[in-house]
């Protein structure tokens, strides 16, 4: 199916990270031009897209997604470069990585995980809406699109990580208020959310490693198997094409195996060892 994507402008935060990597790789298979965000990661984002075929269609920037100014000034750069912004993911997020009851968690974690996570997918959000305002709709009547990635913490909640389901619970509010703003500034505009589950990326790969890890995580899930970036970025291309999902706004689509808030399996139904040796198959 033609996803109808090609030509259009995607921008991406937190471009550097496994499924920010896996976005970019997808969006530009359909032909889109680019426009990837990073902060520390910045020089690997830029050496890692000058090897691909499709460098030539993207653009690099530096930005901290919590800072508003830096945002609204990425946006202005794609526009200068592409004419317009068409899509924006906002993906960028950080996890910490140390297990903590919130008594214990210090306040520049805390400020920092909602910095990053919540007010960074706002300002970016933001600063997207600034552009379509700027940039008006498009002739082809293919509307905007913003999704954003979300987490199974901030539906669940997630013990010892407190912040960051606050942090990823609060995008409920977004998409379902942004989905009744965007229409005003683009009538076919659309918000949506991509909510992972448990997803093997370098950001958890040594929490799953420890012994145990992956048959705690799949106990709650019908299909005892763990997420790739790649399966994340597909379920963020339905809902930003415009041929595929013309009249879906407002939604929260759960890519996390069916997880539950239950627990459906016990360990010993868990092959740990079998589900690390599909990751590596597929």
């Amino acid at each position: 199916m033609d996803l109808a994507l090609a030509g259009k402008v995607v921008l991406i935060t937190g471009a550097s990270g496994g499924i920010g990597r896996a976005l970019a790789e997808a969006f530009a298979a359909e032909g889109a031009q680019l426009a990837l965000t990073g902060r520390s990661q910045q020089a690997a984002l830029e050496a890692w897209t000058a090897e691909q075929p499709w460098k030539e269609r993207a653009l690099c920037l530096q930005a901290d997604v919590s800072d508003p100014a830096q945002m609204e000034a990425c946006f202005r750069a794609a526009g200068e470069r592409f004419g317009r912004v068409d899509v924006t993911v906002a993906n960028a997020g950080r996890w910490p990585r140390e297990s903590l009851l919130l008594h214990e968690a210090g306040e520049a974690r805390i400020r920092g995980t909602l910095e990053s996570n919540l007010y960074g997918a706002l300002w970016t959000a933001r600063a997207f809406l600034a552009s379509l305002a700027r940039a008006q709709p498009r002739p082809d009547g293919h509307g905007a699109a913003l999704c954003f990635i979300g987490s199974t913490a901030g539906r669940f909640g997630e013990r010892h990580h407190a912040e960051y389901a606050v942090s990823k619970a609060g995008l409920y509010g977004l998409v379902r208020s942004l989905k009744n703003e965007i229409v005003e500034l683009d009538p076919y505009g659309r918000v949506n959310m991509v909510e992972p589950g448990w997803t093997v990326t370098h950001m958890v790969r040594d929490e799953l490693r420890e012994p145990g890890a992956i048959a705690s995580v799949a106990r709650t899930m019908p299909l005892r198997q763990l997420a790739r970036a790649a399966d994340i970025a597909r379920a963020v291309l339905f809902l930003c094409s415009h041929a595929a999902a013309r009249h879906v706004t407002g939604e929260v689509l759960t890519v996390a195996g069916g997880m539950e808030g239950r627990a459906l399996w016990r360990d010993a139904d868990i092959d740990e060892e079998a589900v690390v040796r599909r990751l590596g198959q597929e």
